[in-house]
């Protein structure tokens, strides 16, 4: 079959969280089918994505956007009772293509619910909501954490958006989560609509252990650095966790590694044993220069592909209610559950004051991903997905 893949950034590279789902989603896809993509272009890498795709015989679409100034252009929108996000990734050009390619297709996927509003127009195929996670709970976590105006802002846009979200689900003929947790939030929030889970996954060749690159004591945290939650939780650990565990080992050293850090996150870098790289090639090198990943999210949904890549590499993890909720292991086995400042400084503590129980750690945490995050096992029910909507498609 042909389908029609929409997604709110050119998937590839697979270098961040979105990428990498929508990347393996595609190539899954392209086994026994043909895939068009049709994404939002955020800046040159995301052209030469397009490009790249384009070269490996993926016809794709790309449209160039400019978020900072669409959120400005936008503001209105706080007036009416449609979300600001539909104005911020809404774009007459890409509904253009869309509005051209749709009749030659069997099937559209839409990768976030922004995505959907470009297949609303279009009732003559089955469509597939991909929600991951529900985009108006996170922002009804920001305002929940913020203070006014901002979560006058966050919750008005909670409230839109949730609205939305019900008439995409409903007019779907699938809704797709990545956890049985999103699902419960989803069916809670929305019941009624058909929905199924679609885990995230880790490439387990491309992220192995390297013990022989392990620095005694040297903590990682990998993540865009311009996302909220990750400001939040990186901020929040070097301000409240670290000197807990400094206080026993003062040679700990901490290490931010994510593209796009604001002015905040560089101002950690300051504080000595604190390195925020920014950019990098391959996040493999730092992971692996790292005896343990801690993930302190305050805000989080979904699967942190951070946790599950520190896993893979042999590193145990210790995070949050949050950033771990997502990952069906049991905490204490497979990573360490820590939740206050105190309890997660004493997870720390209590590792490095182990060195053996802080190499089990890290194997168990290992053998849990090869059991149970492999892609080829998690994507196993999209094949029958698209078979169900599309019978006899090949």
């Amino acid at each position: 079959m042909r389908i029609l893949f929409l997604s709110q950034r050119v998937p590839y590279p697979p270098n961040r969280g979105d990428k990498i789902t929508t990347w393996k989603l595609i190539e899954r896809m392209r086994r026994r089918h043909e895939v068009v993509v049709v994404a939002l272009s955020h800046d040159e890498a995301d052209a030469q994505g397009a490009r790249d795709l384009e070269a490996m015989g993926i016809e794709t679409h790309a449209f160039p956007i400019n978020t900072k100034v669409k959120k400005l252009t936008s503001l209105p929108l706080l007036l009416t009772s449609k979300p600001m996000t539909l104005g911020v990734f809404g774009s007459t050009e890409l509904q253009a293509c869309v509005d051209r390619l749709a009749p030659s297709c069997d099937l559209a996927y839409a990768y976030s619910s922004s995505m959907a509003a470009f297949l609303e127009p279009h009732h003559h195929f089955p469509r597939v909501m991909h929600f991951a996670e529900l985009d108006s709970d996170k922002w009804r976590q920001y305002a929940e954490r913020s203070r006014w105006p901002a979560s006058w802002v966050y919750g008005h846009e909670h409230r839109t958006l949730l609205e939305y979200e019900r008439r995409i689900a409903h007019a779907f003929a699938d809704n797709v989560l990545c956890t049985p947790l999103e699902q419960d939030v989803f069916e809670s929030a929305i019941p009624g609509p058909h929905s199924m889970v679609l885990r995230n996954g880790v490439d387990l060749e491309y992220y192995q252990p390297r013990p022989e690159l392990a620095e005694e004591r040297h903590l990682v945290f990998t993540g865009v650095m311009d996302y909220l939650p990750n400001i939040d939780g990186c901020t929040h650990f070097v301000q409240d966790v670290l000197p807990l565990v400094r206080a026993k080992y003062p040679d700990t050293r901490f290490t931010i590694v994510g593209s796009k850090p604001t002015s905040e996150v560089q101002a950690l870098g300051e504080v000595e044993g604190i390195e925020v790289t920014g950019f990098v090639d391959d996040t493999r090198d730092w992971i692996g220069r790292a005896c343990l990943s801690v993930a302190p999210l305050r805000i989080a949904r979904g699967i942190q592909n951070k946790v599950l890549e520190a896993l893979a590499m042999g590193l145990p993890v210790v995070g949050t209610t949050s950033a771990t909720q997502g990952v069906e292991g049991r905490p204490g086995r497979d990573y360490l559950l820590a939740n206050t400042a105190r309890e997660q400084a004493d997870a720390i503590c209590g590792l490095f004051a182990d060195p053996a129980e802080l190499s089990a750690q890290g194997t168990r945490g290992r053998e849990f991903v090869e059991r149970s995050y492999d892609w080829d096992k998690v994507l196993e029910p999209l094949d029958a997905l698209l078979e169900r909507l599309v019978p006899g498609s090949r």
